[in-house]
């Protein structure tokens, strides 16, 4: 007598292994596609939230990237390197040790300078001497309701992202 039951086996019946011309699909195959896709979507979805904030964060970081580059590259070579903001064309101008470069930002609103006050037309340029930056510049970037500002400290050469109020 055999002890061992089966999974082919309850209550007496023998069940058979393979569906005898049943079609469809069990309930574990349903529940493993069903976790799957909700993987998927935990994973990919999240990244979509935010997207449009994405790209002023981007800007921000890329601002203050570049305000720090220019005072430590001005430092270091003792050479006096210009950063232009142009509000025509939303877009950054630089001459570095490599060259001169551009950049466009389409979130770039307005430049707060410490001797000029709030600039949102034209071109301004500021300049990066062989001691660094030689004023506080506030970045104002803008994306429908959401601002950020880069802010730019000479004294310490640092910059710091500031969410808008």
């Amino acid at each position: 007598m055999n002890h061992k039951v089966g999974m082919t086996q309850a209550m007496g019946r023998r069940l058979p292994l393979l569906s005898s011309g049943r079609s469809g699909f069990t309930l574990l195959e349903i529940l493993a596609v069903i976790f799957i896709v909700s993987l998927v979507s935990v994973l990919v979805f999240p990244s979509f939230a935010g997207f449009g904030e994405k790209g002023i964060r981007s800007e921000a970081r890329k601002i203050a990237s570049l305000l720090r580059y220019l005072n430590d590259s001005a430092i270091y070579t003792k050479q006096t390197y210009p950063l232009t903001f142009d509000f025509s064309d939303g877009s950054l101008g630089w001459k570095d040790p490599e060259g001169e470069k551009t950049d466009r930002m389409k979130t770039l609103f307005s430049v707060d300078l410490q001797s000029r006050g709030e600039l949102k037309e034209g071109q301004v340029t500021v300049f990066f001497g062989p001691t660094g930056g030689q004023e506080f510049i506030k970045v104002r970037l803008k994306d429908g309701e959401k601002g950020l500002t880069v802010a730019f400290n000479p004294a310490s050469g640092r910059t710091k992202i500031i969410e808008a109020q």
